[in-house]
């Protein structure tokens, strides 16, 4: 062989070898760095992913599809959340992708002499449950909506509370009922009682005094879940591989067993059952009860409405989360998730439109829920008449979700919605903390921001007239036009003043 071939020879078994070196290098760090989910559960070739990311931005006129177009959340959605998220903000260059021209768009209507730093004035607390012995006080607008431990991980679940606890926002505990880890940190918690009320029932299933009692000294609030918008008329379902050991224990189920709950509760088949159990619960805790509902039209506010009247303003509830047929979950049939319940942006102004009809806008806050991730979204909300707005999905992109679609099958990459321990080391809680804080504090800043925008002091005093949407391109009417905001007639024998 000649001194060529050889020399050939050596210099690739050197090149073979700093590159194996610097593939190592790249592996360990990988490993051991605490950021970025998906390169530690994949080292070396998950940091293709921010590359094609970044290449992306570059080549999307050639080779991607438009970055508002993806779906359930397109690319420009979720890469918001995700600067807002690791603390870079919500700057943009160039200019917005954001088309003004599109049907359903969103305009907020900004005044000729915006607020000045001095004028603006802090978003004051909201109190729910005026009448309860034990109000709770909320200081936030956003907030996060109802999470199952189950359906989300236990490192998911500690970032979560955690999060919750720095940014002052209140954490839903969604249907799986309170784990120890809701009690790692001090965060406002509200108490969601599904149809199989795991965590308040009884060797028979029903709902349970004492367990009731003995949460309530914990919780801010009940909310009772009768149907939520990726599944209405379903009740929750945990497939048999996430029904861990620990998982069974807390909620009193088989392990290993699917984990489905009734389609309704058992002791709730119309509104005065409904007020009924409210009530208890009330008289047990001295907590404000409300419920979570997807609607399909009025005639069921209506009918609540009526049956509250009838009753009296004391049998109310103290919320109404209204979920839109676009809520998000962990495990759904996909008919009832594509076809049933109506979309957030018509059933919210049918149910704030329903309760001031009735004279009951002030005694009962309204919460809302369905696809809100953004600071826009929940600025409409509360133009639309909403007192606060949830969302899961945005805070699950906040702990490094990538929308894989694999909620259901605990194989999720970025351990969110796995029970693998394995995937779930790629999920640090502190790391993943901060960011939960540092969205919520974001959107909850950016709200205002908005606010100032529109000549108001703060987002507390958006009103219909402060937005327009686009009906055609180069059209737009202002939502107290789509929507004119109903009173209630001068005889109403609903009215309530609440407290000071």
């Amino acid at each position: 062989m000649s001194s060529l071939a050889n020399g050939i020879i050596i210099i690739l078994g050197v090149v073979l070898a700093l590159g194996g070196i610097f593939v190592a290098i790249m592996y360990i760090q990988d490993v051991t760095q605490t950021r970025h989910a998906i390169r530690r559960n994949y080292p070396v070739i998950g940091r293709m992913r921010y590359r094609f990311e970044r290449l992306g931005e570059y080549f999307r006129q050639y080779f991607f599809a438009h970055d508002r177009e993806e779906q359930p959340f397109n690319r420009a959605t979720r890469g918001w959340v995700y600067r807002t998220a690791k603390g870079l903000g919500g700057l943009l260059g160039f200019g917005s992708t954001h088309d003004l021209n599109q049907p359903g768009a969103m305009i907020f209507v900004n005044a000729p002499f915006s607020r000045l730093e001095e004028e603006k004035i802090p978003m004051p607390p909201l109190v729910i449950g005026p009448t309860c012995d034990k109000p709770f006080i909320a200081p936030m607008v956003f907030n996060i909506s109802g999470m199952s431990f189950g359906a989300v991980s236990a490192p998911a679940l500690r970032a979560l509370v955690r999060g919750a606890e720095k940014s002052g926002v209140w954490l839903n505990t969604g249907e799986g009922g309170m784990s120890p880890l809701h009690l790692e940190a001090k965060a406002d918690i509200i108490f969601q009682i599904g149809t199989a009320k795991y965590g308040v029932r009884d060797l028979e299933g029903n709902l349970s005094q004492q367990r009731v009692k003995d949460v309530g000294d914990i919780v801010k609030a009940f909310e009772i879940k009768l149907s939520q918008g990726a599944k209405p008329g379903r009740g929750g379902v945990l497939p048999a591989i996430k029904v861990t050991e620990e998982i069974a224990r807390i909620r009193g189920i088989p392990a290993g067993k699917t984990s489905s709950s009734p389609n309704r509760h058992k002791d709730i088949g119309n509104c005065d059952q409904l007020l009924d159990v409210m009530q208890r619960i009330r008289d047990w805790t001295g907590r404000p009860v409300g419920f979570k509902s997807v609607f399909g039209s009025d005639r069921f506010p209506r009918e609540l409405c009526e049956t509250i009247v009838r009753r009296g303003l004391d049998a109310a509830p103290d919320f109404i989360t209204v979920d839109g047929g676009e809520g998000g979950t962990g495990a759904a049939p996909q008919i009832l998730a594509d076809y049933v319940g109506l979309s957030i942006s018509e059933s919210l102004p049918l149910v704030v439109d329903v309760l001031s009809e009735y004279g009951l806008r002030d005694r009962i806050r309204v919460i809302a829920s369905g696809k809100l991730v953004t600071s826009a979204n929940v600025a409409w909300a509360l133009c639309m008449g909403a007192d606060f707005a949830v969302s899961a999905r945005g805070f699950m992109f906040a702990l490094g979700c990538i929308q894989s679609l694999q909620c259901h099958m605990d194989t999720c990459p970025t351990g969110i919605t796995t029970h693998n321990p394995r995937l779930q080391k790629g999920l640090v809680v502190t790391d993943k903390a901060e960011r939960v804080a540092n969205y919520a504090k974001w959107v909850n800043h950016e709200i205002n921001v908005i606010a100032h925008s529109c000549g108001l002091s703060n987002a507390r005093e958006f009103r219909r007239e402060h937005i327009r949407i686009v009906q055609r391109p180069g059209a737009s009417l202002s939502l107290d036009e789509l929507y004119p905001e109903k009173k209630p007639p001068a005889n109403s024998v609903a009215t309530f003043k609440r407290p000071a």
